[in-house]
């Protein structure tokens, strides 16, 4: 019998595809509420963990068959961290077997995907348990530990001094769950920017469904997921594979609080899950990574029957929407008809819609974007490149290849793709 709420709080290895079990399975229309543990940083530096984050284990939803789509509605996300650290990164390439986030090794007993331990603090605190090697796979190249106020409205990054406290009780800190097997970053006790003050706004950088084939956590997008073709682990895939990731790894700040995501349904039930919550981060995760927390996300899930896009949709908040794709004001729609009458032309009703584009660059992203979008409305990419260029943009979620592409589209295609109900609702049309 399927359930009206799921509670989650464990969590994959790092593995996602058709083998992983599923919880649930939660009603069409149900709850999930997941305590999510931090991504990137934590996992990266934690060998045992096979993907490079840290996600949870994905949920069954009653009623979604491949062919189907998986609407979720984002209705809350709470930062349960009070500190945490992060920064751009280099990588030891004697610590993986070619891929420090999928494949970890240690250095001097070559023991792959191997358990660690933390002994103090600093950069080389994260140890091999067998032999005590120095085994983390990364550094920081210019790192920072930053510290949030109880309103959860703002962050400070602290001093050496301040760091290396909050290593000394790094679990505590950071909130780590309970299921969760990272190492803390925050016991590596960066400290290279101290008193830089940012604004929290929190969202979610892993959601999505599971593949068709076991992909590593951090790589199920075509931007990552590129360096696993012809990779030396277990992992590996073949160009042709790669169209097997769900682009559920898109580090797209604008799927936060509010927010629906719209996700092509691959395996029966989906299988949702989420993880890699961050506190902040502006357009493009530039520096590689971002401040990585815990928290808990309450989300919605409805099936889409027939509905078959071919990645991601994004219905961000209002405020999130690029000026030109905002739905038209009272006086503007006043406006537009007077200019329409003028000429004598029949207005378009349009809706503001956005689709998720990946690829190795940026320039592959943005043409994938572009051509799922052609594709889910019926037209042309040209047509779509005119739509995007005057009543939207293109916004760069993740260097070095996830993008979106937002404007307006025709509401008429819209409500024959099954899609309008929730745009309106979304913007109060």
């Amino acid at each position: 019998m399927a359930n009206r709420t799921v509670f989650v709080n464990t969590f994959t290895n790092g593995i996602l595809g058709p083998d992983v079990p599923m919880l649930g399975p939660v009603q069409d229309g149900g709850i999930i509420v997941a305590n999510t543990a931090p991504g990137c940083w934590g996992p990266m530096l934690t060998p045992a963990i096979r993907g490079g984050h840290e996600v949870t284990q994905p949920v069954y939803v009653q009623g979604a068959e491949p062919g189907d789509s998986i609407a979720i509605r984002i209705l809350s996300i709470q930062v349960t961290s009070r500190v945490t650290a992060s920064g751009n990164d280099s990588m030891f390439a004697d610590r993986c077997l070619g891929d420090p986030y999928v494949a970890g090794k240690c250095p001097q007993c070559g023991a792959l995907y191997e358990n660690t331990c933390v002994e103090g603090c600093g950069p080389d605190c994260i140890r091999c348990a067998a032999c005590g090697a120095a085994a983390a796979p990364f550094a920081f190249t210019n790192g920072y530990t930053i510290a949030f106020n109880e309103q959860g409205t703002l962050g400070v990054t602290l001093n050496k001094a301040a760091a290396e406290r909050v290593a000394g009780n790094a679990r505590e800190y950071m909130c780590t769950p309970d299921n969760s097997i990272q190492n803390p970053v925050v016991a590596l006790a960066p400290s290279d920017i101290p008193g830089v003050v940012s604004r929290m706004i929190p969202f979610v950088g892993q959601l999505g469904v599971m593949p068709t084939r076991q992909i590593p956590d951090s790589h199920n997008a075509r931007d990552f997921g590129s360096f696993l073709v012809g990779a030396p682990h277990e992992y590996a895939i073949t160009q042709e594979q790669l169209a097997d990731v769900t682009d559920g790894h898109m580090d797209i700040n604008r799927v936060r609080a509010g927010a629906v995501l719209i996700t092509p349904v691959r395996v029966p039930g989906g299988g949702v899950y989420v993880g890699d919550m961050h506190a902040m981060q502006g357009d493009g995760e530039i520096a590689g990574h971002t401040a990585d927390v815990a928290g808990v996300i309450t989300m919605q899930v409805s099936v889409l029957k027939g509905v078959t896009c071919g990645g991601p949709i994004i219905l961000p908040v209002h405020d999130d929407l690029p000026l030109l794709a905002r739905p038209l004001s009272e006086d503007e729609k006043r406006q537009a008809r007077q200019q329409a009458d003028a000429w004598g032309v029949q207005l378009e009703e349009s809706a503001p819609i956005s689709f998720v584009g990946t690829g190795p660059n940026l320039n592959d992203a943005t043409a994938c974007a572009l051509d799922r979008a052609a594709t889910f409305l019926g037209c042309t990419v040209p047509e779509v490149m005119n739509r995007a260029t005057i009543t939207g943009n293109i916004q760069i979620g993740r260097a070095p290849g996830t993008v979106t592409a937002t404007f307006l589209a025709p509401v008429d295609t819209l409500r024959e793709k099954g899609v309008y109900e929730l745009i309106r609702t979304q913007y109060g049309l």
